[in-house]
Formats: structure tokens, C-alpha cells, sequence
């Protein structure tokens, strides 16, 4: 029968105290560290300082991420120098190389992306006019004029659109150059200068009504340039930019609105349009955002523009000014039709 010896219980006498003095130390592991080796070179503390720079700057900063992937490849750069030169280490100019590799590629891509845009001479007054008060980007600017609209001239007396003739369908034009005359049976209505659409109020009205012609003519009364988009395919663009797509609405409702201004006053030049177009108009006060909901609460729309244009002529003569304009561009309730 097997018997299992059983080890004798040490016993300490009260009174024992250790010997401190003689006892040996024994690491945690047999890694501890007994000696600390001499400071790296200086290759090394640079590279340190390099992220730890990268790493503090702000995101307030406008460039803070190109800083942050250049310093980021700066640090690597100097990692590898350190652990093939001074270190010999493989394994760590391995990891750092694949790290610069990555960070490179990023900063160059920041980089890329914060290039300048050139616009086309021709389109630049366009631009810092019309689109860039409203914050709009150039590369979004060139996307926009760059792939289905082109430049188109008429010379005096060309006629742009004639009235019951041309259709509305086809395509959407701002002015770049010259002056252009509408009239409606013969009687002159308003002039187009530089940087207005042409046929905004056509692009609103038979906006949901396709196949209807012109209710008035336009005539180059200078030799003319205009920038023209193919209506179905800028349509198609604005549904896929929803920011670039407010931005037209409320550009159109503008320039439709300065028309009417126009029919108050005939004799309105370009320089005045100009001012018109600095002076707060129904929306120029609030974000793209506000606008569309401002807009979209207004109960009575004639009332509103009514109030809108309230001070520049007497009342009856308004009202007379704007039952021409309806009539001759065949809408009934035009603030309702470019605002909503």
C-alpha cells in the first residue's frame, strides 16, 4: 500500500528577524534591465521630435494635416538613417520604410488636392462674381463649366431666342460678354448685361412643363459671348450636388428678381445692376440652408415679392410692371415657381 510522505512544517521562533543585508536580489525576469546603455545618437532624438511636433499641432490649423504627414515622413526618414547607420537594425528600417512609404503617398495626395485651380480666363469674372461670394469651390466651379456647357458668341442683331419660335428645352446661358435686349410683341421689356442668365425665368416656369416655346425674343444688342449648358444634362449634375444644386435656385430666383427690378426702371445699367447685386436681396443675409427653409414657409409668394419691391415705384405701376412680366414669360405665380 502506497504511502505518501509528508514534509515537516518549518517553524519560525517569534522573535526571528531576517538578515536584509546579506539577501540577494532576484529579477522579475531575465530581462531586467541591469546596466542602462548610453543615449541614442542624435539622428534618433530628432526623429522623436519630429512626431511629437507633428503629433501637438492644432486642428485649427488649415494645413494641419499636410504638416502633420510631412513631419510624419521627415521622422521616418530619419528612424531609417538611425537604425541602418548608427543601430544596424533591420527590422526597424523595415517597419519605418513601409511607414514613410505611407505617409509620403498621403502628404502628396494633401498636397495634390491644395493645388490651384486654374479657371479659364474668360469664366474668372464669372466666377468671383457669381460663385464665389457663395463660397462655392473652384474644382467644384470647374467641374461645373468644364464638362457639358461651352462658350457661344452671337454678333449685333442675332437673335438669341424669338417669341412662339424656340423651345425652352434645350439649354440654360449667362452672358459672359456684351448686352443682349428682350422684348415681348414688340415692346422692349429690360437689357441683359454681363453675368446675368439669359433664360432663367424659361428654366423655372417650364421647369415641370416640357415642349413650350419662348414668350419673348432676345436680341445680341452687342457682339455677345455666353457661356450655354445643355439643360438635360445640367439637370442630371445638379440632382448629384445637392449644395451646387441650392446655389442655382437661389442664383436664378436672383437674377429673376433683377429683372423685375429692370422693368422698373428701363434705363438700368450694368453699373447699376451691379449695385443691385451687393445690396441685400430676399436671401443674400442667410445660409444656402436658411434660404430654402425661409423660402419654402412663405405662404402668399406674390404678397412676399410685392413687399420685396415695395419702395421702388408706386403701387400701380408695379403691379402693371409685373402683370407684363408674367404675361410675357407665361407664368402665373413666379416666386412660387423659382422658390419652390
Amino acid at each position: 500500500m502506497n504511502t505518501t510522505a509528508i514534509s515537516p512544517l518549518t517553524v519560525t521562533p517569534l522573535g526571528f528577524v531576517p538578515d536584509l543585508k546579506n539577501a540577494t536580489l532576484v529579477p522579475f525576469n531575465e530581462t531586467a534591465c541591469e546596466n542602462w546603455r548610453e543615449i541614442h545618437h542624435l539622428v534618433f532624438h530628432v526623429a522623436n521630435i519630429c512626431f511629437a511636433i507633428g503629433l501637438v499641432i492644432p486642428t485649427t490649423l488649415n494645413l494641419h494635416m499636410i504638416f502633420l504627414r510631412g513631419l510624419l515622413t521627415i521622422g521616418c526618414a530619419l528612424f531609417i538613417i538611425w537604425a541602418t547607420l548608427y543601430r544596424c537594425a533591420l527590422d526597424i528600417m523595415i517597419w519605418n520604410s513601409v511607414f514613410l512609404v505611407v505617409n509620403l503617398l498621403h502628404f502628396i495626395y494633401l498636397v495634390y488636392k491644395r493645388r490651384p485651380i486654374k479657371i479659364e480666363k474668360e469664366l474668372s469674372s464669372l466666377y468671383k462674381r457669381m460663385f464665389e461670394p457663395l463660397h462655392v469651390p473652384p474644382e467644384l466651379f470647374q467641374r461645373l463649366t468644364g464638362q457639358f456647357c461651352n462658350i457661344q458668341t452671337l454678333k449685333t442683331g442675332q437673335a438669341y431666342a424669338a417669341e412662339d419660335k424656340t423651345s425652352v428645352d434645350d439649354r440654360l446661358s449667362i452672358l459672359l460678354k456684351g448686352k443682349m435686349k428682350v422684348s415681348y410683341r414688340g415692346h422692349f421689356l429690360h437689357n441683359i448685361y454681363p453675368c446675368a442668365f439669359i433664360d432663367s425665368p424659361e428654366f423655372r416656369s417650364t421647369q415641370m412643363n416640357r415642349g413650350e416655346k419662348f414668350q419673348v425674343t432676345i436680341i445680341a444688342d452687342d457682339n455677345c459671348k455666353f457661356l450655354c449648358w445643355s439643360r438635360e444634362r445640367l439637370t442630371f449634375f445638379l440632382e448629384s450636388e445637392p449644395f451646387l444644386y441650392e446655389i442655382f435656385r437661389y442664383l436664378i430666383g436672383k437674377d429673376i428678381t433683377n429683372k423685375l427690378y429692370s422693368l422698373n426702371d428701363p434705363t438700368l445699367n450694368d453699373k447699376a445692376s451691379k449695385k443691385i447685386d451687393r445690396q441685400p436681396s430676399l436671401c443674400s443675409q442667410l445660409s444656402v440652408m436658411q434660404m430654402r427653409n425661409s423660402m419654402a414657409s412663405t405662404s402668399d409668394s406674390e404678397d412676399g415679392l410685392q413687399m420685396f419691391l415695395r419702395g421702388t415705384s408706386s403701387a400701380s405701376s408695379l403691379r402693371n410692371n409685373q402683370q407684363e412680366f408674367y404675361n410675357a414669360y407665361g407664368v402665373s405665380r413666379l416666386q412660387h415657381d423659382f422658390f419652390c
